[in-house]
């Protein structure tokens, strides 16, 4: 396992482009002055010890050295040690809506991007919890299992898109159905699963699924995200809007938040319904219900003593600078001798 101290001096790699490109105009501008000046053969009497191949050489030291000096200022550290350490937390399922009704932009910048945003600032205020995620349109698809990795979650949860099923549609109830399989110790009482949803369900059976849950002590909390009002559903091309979708008659669809559909689940599931329009209130209420609830202890194995790694690129780098600036451009006699570099040729 590793980890980058100092990701900010990635900037810095942007050096190594600059070299080569500086070192190619450079001899091109050298050859067209060289070539006016006289021809090849009598460059060739007039510095018979000049070599290509070593100026190419240095350039290639120079842009090493560069490179193992930035990775230096990275700081690139390893863990060298797996410890199994004891936590306590609640097991934390996302259900995330991704149909085409959630690219409506009655609520900025629409609604999926604001579900993502939920999920996200409230994993940012998590602190032993396991969490999973779960995307579902018209079927349900897990996306990430049980863990207590957030920064996975969240390149998860940022990598999800109205794309990513082919069956389209929203079933909630798929969602309900898949996150039973999520919790993995049968003891345990404190199980959240959270559906972010503009409400729009095309199943009769998702409250039956809560009631059920409910009796697997799984708690469900909705949180719907969009207008009461509704909007129309955008259709992009290159990120300009080119229509909107319609239905068989040719009429613009207007898609609601339903409400009363995510109120019913979150009854029957002894959970809570929140809008998702203020960010800071939801994770708010969020926090409050985690915080009351028990926690349940569980291993979880990470590593541990991560140990610096820089020394090692800026030796590297410091040889590197060391050779190029001790390896002359000419030919050497030694060196000659050896024909190392085909220099002869």
């Amino acid at each position: 396992m590793y980890q980058l101290d100092e990701k900010i001096w990635f900037w810095t790699l942007g050096v190594i482009p600059v070299i080569i490109l500086f070192f190619l105009v450079l001899q091109l501008w050298k050859h067209k002055t060289q070539k006016k000046f006289a021809d090849k053969d009598l460059l060739k009497r007039l510095s018979p010890d000049k070599s290509f191949f070593k100026s190419v050489l240095k350039i290639v030291l120079l842009s090493l050295a560069f490179l193992c000096l930035s990775v230096a200022l990275i700081n690139p550290k390893i863990g060298t040690k797996l410890e199994t350490v004891k936590r306590e937390g609640v097991d934390i399922v996302f259900a995330v809506d991704v149909s085409k009704s959630m690219l409506a932009e009655d609520i900025a910048p629409n609604r999926l991007e604001k579900a993502k945003q939920l999920v996200t600032q409230i994993i940012n205020n998590l602190a032993s919890d396991r969490v999973g995620i779960i995307a579902y349109a018209g079927k349900a698809f897990p996306q990430l299992p049980i863990t207590t990795d957030y920064a996975s979650a969240k390149m998860f949860l940022n990598n999800m898109n109205t794309d990513m099923l082919s069956s389209q549609g929203t079933a909630i109830n798929e969602a309900i159905k898949l996150s039973k399989t999520y919790f993995d110790n049968d003891e345990q009482t404190n199980r959240v699963l959270i559906i972010i949803s503009d409400g729009e369900d095309h199943s009769e059976t998702a409250i039956d699924l809560a009631e059920e849950a409910r009796a697997e002590g799984i708690r469900i909390f909705t949180i719907g995200v969009g207008d009461v009002k509704g909007g129309p559903i955008p259709l992009k091309r290159n990120g300009v809007v080119v229509s909107y979708k319609k239905d068989n008659q040719g009429e613009t669809v207007i898609t609601k938040l339903n409400e009363d559909t995510l109120k019913g689940i979150a009854e029957e599931a002894n959970g809570a319904y929140i809008n998702g329009k203020i960010t800071n209130d939801v994770v708010e209420n969020i926090r409050e219900i985690l915080n009351k609830m028990d926690k349940t202890e569980f291993e979880a194995k990470q590593f541990a003593d991560f140990k610096d790694q820089f020394q090692w690129f800026l030796g590297f780098g410091v040889f590197f600078l060391f050779l190029d600036i001790f390896l002359l451009e000419r030919k050497t006699a030694w060196l000659k001798k050896l024909n190392l570099f085909n220099e002869n040729f």
